[in-house]
């Protein structure tokens, strides 16, 4: 049987259960947080070899979902440091503070993969060790350094995201294992509230009354795609699942005679097309981040509630990429 028919996203609950409830479901353990039960995946074994291939990956993957340039290797730390503190001007000022983050943490994972190297030799490595107080050291200036990091979109900061690495360095992984489950409960509800948007503003329109099916289709997949690992057999059927949903929405045929489109109307089409295409788009970030961008999340839904009531979406902000 095909994997991708036979996925469901997370069932949701309305039980009043404790959040952190686990509790297995059709032959899968999920525990549940923000009122969805989420997939549950093995905690590795607490070492320096494990710590080390996490904050390596959540390093990857900070540099994979913010503006381009970030990605500064830590042997020139000093360099990234001695150009941000000169820097006069508060716009370079922030680009400048986000690369030496992106230093930082190459420094951190630096310091991390020599120290699991010099523990395969049989070198003890203690907690309080200076190169792991350094490594920590790094890892805590770049997380307060975050708050100059935007998402690649530019449309939100994800400092959140920034915090990860300095979580699974400082706290057991069991327990940062828990804090992304909370994390991703928060991502399914605001996948759920951006295709609810979605929907109520779209399909009272004629001309977009066929997108429930398609935007529900996309939730379902992204709400998928949220609670799967990549190292997760079932990414290939999950991934493609999610791709092939969006570009369904985007090329849903408009229920309207086709020189319409010029024609005066209560709704301008091509705004609500470009509405459309935000909110798959916006859905497709923090599913793929696993991080909730409650800004992105409430000024979509403010846009769609006045091209609701004024038939016309407002101008937003337009960052180009670098």
């Amino acid at each position: 049987m095909n994997t991708a028919q036979i996925l469901t996203p997370p069932p949701k609950t309305t039980e009043d259960v404790p959040e952190g409830t686990r509790r297995m479901i059709d032959g899968m353990e999920r525990v549940m947080y923000d009122g969805y039960w989420i997939k549950t995946y093995p905690v590795p074994a607490d070492t320096l070899e494990a710590k080390k291939k996490l904050i390596d990956a959540l390093t990857r993957r900070l540099f994979n979902h913010t503006e381009h340039g970030l990605n500064i290797p830590g042997t020139r730390l000093n360099e990234a440091r001695a150009s941000y503190e000169n820097e006069a001007d508060p716009a370079r000022k922030r680009v400048k503070g986000a690369m030496l983050a992106g230093a930082l943490f190459n420094r951190a994972a630096d310091i991390f993969r020599k120290l699991v190297e010099l523990q395969a030799c049989g070198i003890e490595i203690l907690s309080d060790s200076p190169l792991m107080r350094e490594c920590g050291r790094c890892l805590l200036e770049a997380m307060e350094l975050g708050r100059n990091v935007l998402h690649r979109s530019g449309e939100e900061g994800i400092d959140e995201l920034w915090g990860e690495p300095f979580r699974a360095f400082s706290i057991p992984l069991e327990d940062f294992y828990e804090s992304r489950y909370i994390k991703i409960g928060r991502v399914l509800r605001d996948i759920d509230r951006i295709s609810q948007v979605m929907i109520d503003t779209f399909s009272g329109i004629p001309a977009f009354s066929d997108i429930e099916a398609p935007v529900s289709e996309l939730a379902s997949a992204a709400k998928i795609k949220t609670e799967t690992l990549r190292t997760d057999g079932d990414i290939f059927d999950v991934w493609a699942r999610m791709v092939t949903a969006a570009e369904r929405l985007c090329t849903l045929p408009l229920q309207c005679d086709a020189s319409a489109l010029s024609s005066p109307m209560t709704y301008n089409l091509s705004d609500g097309l470009q509405l459309i295409r935000q909110g798959r788009d916006l859905i497709f970030y923090i599913a793929r981040a696993r991080t909730a961008m409650p800004k992105s999340t409430q000024e979509y839904a403010d846009r769609c509630a006045n091209y609701l009531a004024t038939g016309r979406a407002p101008l937003i902000p337009v960052t180009l990429p670098v």
